[in-house]
């Protein structure tokens, strides 16, 4: 019997993957395992073809008449309601606008105002400390702007800060540095008791864990389409409202394409009913023509068992890669950094930096991406409570078991080599 860690084990396991016809979905460069899907997904193999297809077909040759003939105008709510089968979201509830902080200003905006027209004495949005930082600074901003306040703890501390003077729960669903995944049915049943609003940043969710933003009653959601929706650097991301609320608030980013009749040219705005009036200006046609091909290659697992086998390969990944690293990194100061129960973490693992410094974290990753394993390094301030981390991303539709395998081998051999130390790898770009 093969040992259960070992790469022929590993290879037996790829042999009896359902899921891995998937993988022929992606043009993956030859000699790289790419274990950053959380920050950039992978290009799919229809992209090219169809972006070409966008400039020199409706663009070069439809011209203007593309609006129409090729459905341009339709693209944010078209692949909005892709998006929408992945996170619970019924049609016509999605859209796909502008970027995520963008959209979180929007809903944000939205939010606060519902809340304090129905209590005008709530004035607090309370947030995760280790919330992704643009969500903390959009955050920031309204709050000043609406003479409210917003207060970070820790995610453990929030169910007993959940008071009547607070407005808004604002959290990322799967944390960006930890991994760490929040109930969302739960937490949002917590808010709503004591009176607060949830919204959900997704961006480390969709397409990569089972989301039910309807069935979990929440308010409002944002995520992006770059990380595990596949749609390329700089990708449109999307919002959802609640449908309870969508008509409640004209957002304040109240451009032409959230009237309800743009074309009309009138004065005056008006919003258009619906999610539509969360759109604002004209739509990036060649970025949703490329996010919609990622959104296929998610989409393509539902003949497949959809996103619960996506969670269930996304899980056996996470948990082989922690048993590999336990097993042959013992002594290397290397542990995982976030929860130890696969229900509770997404679709990634972080490894914290020993506090010593006995390792530098950013060498050591640039030494391993050298190798062709791609994760990325966040620093934290060093402590053992916020550490530095190396972090891993495990998209199931394009990664193998033999992958997760090599990547620790990989792992194991800069660090015995100390190949890490070469000066080269120290020296930082400007993305990190």
């Amino acid at each position: 019997m093969r040992h259960p860690l070992s790469r022929e084990a590993c290879a037996e396991r790829d042999a009896t993957d359902p899921l891995a016809p998937l993988r022929e979905q992606f043009a993956l460069p030859p000699g790289v395992i790419y274990l950053d899907g959380n920050s950039l997904g992978v290009l799919p193999a229809a992209t090219a073809a169809r972006v070409q297809e966008v400039i020199a077909g409706e663009w070069g040759r439809g011209l203007i008449r593309s609006w129409n003939d090729a459905g341009w105008i339709d693209l944010p709510r078209r692949v909005g309601d892709k998006i929408a089968r992945l996170v619970g979201a019924r049609p016509g509830e999605l859209v796909v606008a502008d970027s995520t902080s963008v959209n979180l200003y929007k809903v944000l905006s939205a939010a606060l105002h519902i809340a304090r027209t129905d209590s005008p004495s709530r004035r607090v949005v309370v947030s995760e400390r280790s919330n992704f930082p643009t969500d903390l600074y959009i955050a920031e901003s309204l709050v000043e702007q609406h003479g409210m306040r917003l207060e970070l703890l820790d995610i453990d501390e929030i169910p007993a800060r959940l008071r009547d003077d607070v407005a808004v729960l604002m959290l990322t669903q799967v944390n960006y540095r930890t991994g760490r995944m929040a109930d969302m049915a739960a937490v949002t049943a917590q808010a709503h008791a004591a009176g607060a609003l949830a919204l959900w940043d997704l961006a480390h969710s969709a397409g990569a864990v089972p989301v039910d933003l309807n069935g979990a009653r929440a308010d409002f959601a944002v995520g992006c389409g770059y990380k595990y929706l596949n749609g390329g650097p700089g990708a449109p991301a999307f919002c959802w409202v609640h449908a309870r609320h969508v008509e409640r608030f004209r957002q304040p980013l109240s451009g032409w394409m959230g009237h309800a009749a743009p074309f009309v040219f009138q004065p005056g705005y008006e919003p258009a009913p619906g999610i539509a009036r969360y759109l604002c200006g004209t739509p990036q046609v060649l970025g949703i023509a490329a996010l919609e091909c990622g959104v296929d290659t998610v989409l393509a697992a539902e003949a497949l068992g959809g996103m619960r086998a996506l969670r269930a390969k996304s899980v056996a990944l996470t948990e082989l890669f922690i048993e590999l690293v336990r097993e042959r990194l013992p002594g290397s100061g290397l542990h995982p950094f976030g929860p130890a129960e696969a229900a509770q973490r997404g679709s990634q693992v972080s490894l914290a930096v020993p506090a010593d410094g006995s390792l530098d974290g950013y060498a050591l990753m640039q030494a391993l991406i050298h190798r062709g394993v791609i994760g990325d390094y966040r620093a934290g301030d060093g402590s053992a409570a916020h550490p530095h981390l190396l972090r891993f991303g495990f998209t199931p539709l394009y990664l193998r078991y033999v992958d997760v395998f090599d990547a620790v081998q990989a792992l194991v051999e800069v660090l015995e080599s100390a190949a890490w130390r070469e000066p080269r790898f120290a020296r930082k770009g400007a993305v990190t």
